[in-house]
């Protein structure tokens, strides 16, 4: 940061009706072209992985007495300053964070990248498990994830705060239609209750594009012909199936573990 911090008074002011709106809409960031990082953790994952931001929103009180998040705030190009109040009006949180960050939102042209390890999700409704299965893929090596249109919006507030940062480690590509996909290069992987062969029996193919659908329809009936193998998680328990998010778990836990 290389000027001042701007004080803002006003809950009327545009800047803060802008920051409601990304706090609360799932698809505003489509429509603003910019991302709100709520709370120090997702701007702290946000600067490890190199990022930086366009705007720091703190807290007054914050900004004077707490020297590490006004170290990290200062990062940012700009820093604005604001009442404990007024943050709370941002806030889609019962508790809202004293900080947070303001970034560009991501190309919504972005291409995909071919031959990495990639999770492809169709049409997942549920914000807090796509953002779970982001964070297992950061964790487990994968570096695209591809959003088929219909899918929860990778960078909504819920989704984000699910992530707990792993957008930064990830490349991410949203409204992918499937014929797109054949641009991966790499095999498609499905999981299905009635697959023949069980994950833990299989050399998978590496790098592969695992492809985990809509949690109460599965993949869609176009989307798995397109799938070159199809594995079946053995469930010793009984239960009918898994959470979507704990079934990419394990898939991308059992295909680091070969890959590795």
């Amino acid at each position: 940061m290389n000027r001042e911090p701007r004080v803002i008074s006003a809950a009327s002011n545009p800047l803060l009706k802008e920051l409601r709106r990304l706090a609360h809409e799932p698809g505003a960031y489509r429509k603003l072209g910019r991302v709100w990082l709520e709370g120090d953790h997702l701007a702290r994952a946000l600067c490890a992985r190199g990022g930086r931001a366009a705007l720091a929103v703190i807290t007054q009180t914050l900004w004077q007495t707490h020297g590490a998040l006004r170290e990290l705030a200062a990062q940012a190009d700009e820093v604005v300053l604001i009442d404990a109040a007024l943050m709370a009006g941002i806030s889609s949180l019962e508790s809202p964070p004293p900080m947070g960050f303001v970034i560009d939102a991501p190309s919504a042209d972005a291409t995909l990248q071919a031959g990495v390890p990639t999770v492809v999700l169709d049409r997942l409704q549920d914000a807090g498990n796509v953002g779970t299965i982001l964070r297992s893929a950061a964790a487990l090596g994968v570096r695209q994830v591809v959003a088929i249109k219909g899918t929860a919006a990778l960078w909504s507030p819920k989704v984000l705060r699910a992530g707990m940062g792993a957008h930064f480690a990830l490349h991410l590509v949203e409204g992918v239609a499937p014929e797109q996909l054949d641009a991966l290069g790499v095999p498609l992987v499905a999981t299905s209750s009635y697959a023949e062969a069980e994950l833990h029996r299989l050399s998978l193919p590496q790098p592969c594009a695992w492809v985990f659908g809509h949690e109460g329809q599965g993949v869609a009936p176009e989307l798995m012909q397109r799938c070159g193998l199809t594995v079946r998680i053995p469930q010793p328990g009984g239960e009918e199936s898994l959470n979507v998010a704990a079934a990419a778990a394990i898939c991308l836990y059992e295909s680091a573990r070969q890959r590795l």
